[in-house]
């Protein structure tokens, strides 16, 4: 049976069942096992890949001809629950549109090769649990539900009138615990919203050491928490056997993050030659999401309503972001792929711009943005059997045409997209 890059994935109980015994076969490609490239085929038999080699057979043959055979993608800092950059239409929507919205965004995220996500804030434990009883599509997910922040801080919603904005992704709720916290202890301390978060259901803790570009009112070059604070937090999170990773813009607040172990900084705008020392000598992740600055000033020069502040900032932000994120790539510094964008800016958007994105402003080769987004991914959230191709591992499979070192219109080219072994585009 040959399977064509436009046939349409298996839909029944009775196809799905029949796979799980068959052994299907990538042919005539050539694959990215996660780390190099070469000409082989890939058998997968149920959920994993059980053998890579050349004139493999199999009960089903996938002609790749022409097309790249890669690990199922990353994106290791999304928000499903929000739509846009828009927060004057947010405010005025209903609560639980966030969950439809958040269903659409997943299964564009599938769209795209993208079979594991973290999301960063805004999911809470419905969603990822939604998931995984197959009642909506999309990638597994890692959550953190919320971004702890100061008061004041990130995701402190507090506007100059005296009122808060009304955006759903952020707001408290039963399942989605306060984010502002100050102190070590006491009923409003770091240490109790730890433990919150963590009670709520999240697997890795978010936290704000800086302010942020679209948050009123915070400075990005501003650091936020203090030391005993951090200490506490990241105490907290090792306690439960997980992680803290920060939102770091400005340099201080990079910097006082890694002092006190963080595993990842997400977006990076100010590095210094220290901060990049430090993360080295740590083994810190950095999260570059280059596509958030971008998108910001793209959304306001297609009409968006975007604050002047934040605005200004991130123009302030652009070149910045770029030089400090090929300073970490000079030296070293471990990098994963992360877009802060929900898969839909504009009808052209795709979180694979990011890959582009990162060879344009770096050192950095086409090959090494592949890995960021695959197997170096896949080790900064702790999954040992995913972003690679290798026999044993989860039959996460994505197959783009074309060449992988031409990184332009990757969303146009991805032909078909296998999680766990089952093919869901």
């Amino acid at each position: 049976m040959l399977i064509g890059a436009q046939c349409a994935p298996a839909g029944s109980v009775q196809e799905k069942r029949a796979r799980m015994h068959s052994r299907t076969v990538f042919k005539n490609g050539v694959v990215f096992d996660g780390t190099s490239v070469s000409d082989a085929d890939v058998a997968v038999a149920g959920d994993r890949v059980v053998a890579i080699g050349v004139d493999l057979d199999g009960d089903e043959v996938v002609d790749c001809t022409g097309m790249s055979i890669v690990p199922g993608l990353f994106d290791c800092h999304v928000h499903v629950m929000a739509r846009d950059l828009n927060v004057a239409r947010t405010e005025q929507q209903a609560f639980s549109l966030q969950y439809f919205e958040a269903g659409r965004n997943l299964s564009l995220l599938l769209d795209q090769g993208i079979t594991s996500a973290r999301d960063a804030a805004g999911a809470d434990l419905g969603i990822k649990q939604a998931i995984e009883r197959k009642l909506i599509e999309g990638p597994r997910l890692q959550i953190a539900i919320v971004m702890l922040s100061q008061t004041g801080g990130h995701s402190d919603l507090h506007l100059p009138s005296g009122g808060e904005r009304s955006v759903p992704m952020m707001l408290e709720h039963p399942g989605r615990p306060r984010s502002i916290v100050d102190g070590v202890d006491g009923p409003g301390g770091v240490r109790r919203g730890v433990r919150e978060v963590l009670r709520a259901g999240a697997d890795v803790i978010k936290i704000a050491t800086t302010g942020g570009v679209m948050s009123l009112g915070d400075n990005p070059r501003h650091s936020h928490f203090r030391d005993d604070e951090l200490a506490a937090i990241v105490a907290e999170a090792a306690a439960a056997e997980t992680y803290v990773f920060a939102h770091a813009q400005g340099t201080e607040g990079i910097k006082a993050a890694l002092r006190h172990g963080v595993r990842s900084i997400e977006h990076g705008y100010y590095l210094d030659d220290e901060a990049v020392a430090l993360m080295l000598k740590n083994e810190t992740w950095l999260v570059p999401t280059l596509s958030a600055t971008r998108a910001i000033i793209d959304a306001a020069a297609s009409g968006v309503p975007i604050p002047a502040e934040s605005l200004a900032l991130a123009q302030e932000a652009l070149e910045a972001h770029r030089a400090s994120f090929a300073l970490a790539v000079n030296a070293g510094v471990k990098i994963a792929m992360g877009t802060d964008t929900p898969p839909y800016w504009s009808p052209s958007a795709s979180n694979l711009d990011e890959l582009g994105l990162m060879t344009e402003a770096s050192s950095m080769s086409a090959i090494e943005a592949w890995r960021a987004a695959t197997s170096s991914a896949a080790k900064l959230l702790g999954h040992d059997d995913l972003g690679v191709i290798e026999p044993g591992g989860l039959a996460d499979i994505v197959v783009v045409d074309g060449d992988l070192l031409d990184l332009r219109d990757l969303r146009g080219r991805i032909r078909q997209v296998w999680l766990a072994g089952v093919r869901v585009r």
